[in-house]
């Protein structure tokens, strides 16, 4: 039976730039670091980037980590000062900030949770929409 989210894994071109961006900027822990890898931690996530072709999609699919209300400000400020770039704005019940990392990887940080989530559907839900 699954029990939760295991690891991460993201294909980066140069493990160096992405090691740094992971680590500095948002904040991951290093755990381990090799000519073509690199092991980082953020809470519960284990991340793993490995030097491979990578390539960026143009659907919706992206990573979300949490960030707090009060830390969001200070996070977005960090990302303009390093030229990060912004891919979508949001719209979502809480506040989030949708970013780039040097490959292209979509990203975000999110101030909500499932329950906020399901609590602002209640109140508006999406064309279609059942809850368990």
């Amino acid at each position: 039976m699954l029990t939760g989210l295991n690891h991460l894994t993201l294909a980066v071109s140069e493990i160096k730039r992405s090691f740094n961006f992971y680590q500095n900027i948002l904040g991951f822990q290093p755990k381990a670091k090799w000519d073509t890898g690199a092991y980082l931690s953020i809470g519960q996530l284990w991340l793993c980037l490995s030097v491979d072709n990578a390539s960026q999609k143009q659907d919706y699919t992206h990573y979300a980590f949490t960030i707090s209300e009060a830390e969001i400000d200070v996070f977005k400020s960090r990302l303009k000062r390093n030229g990060i770039i912004e891919w979508k704005e949001n719209r979502s019940e809480d506040r989030s900030v949708y970013f780039l990392d040097p490959d292209g990887h979509k990203l975000e940080v999110h101030c909500g949770d499932l329950a906020s989530r399901l609590n602002a559907c209640r109140n508006q839900p999406y064309q279609g929409m059942v809850f368990f």
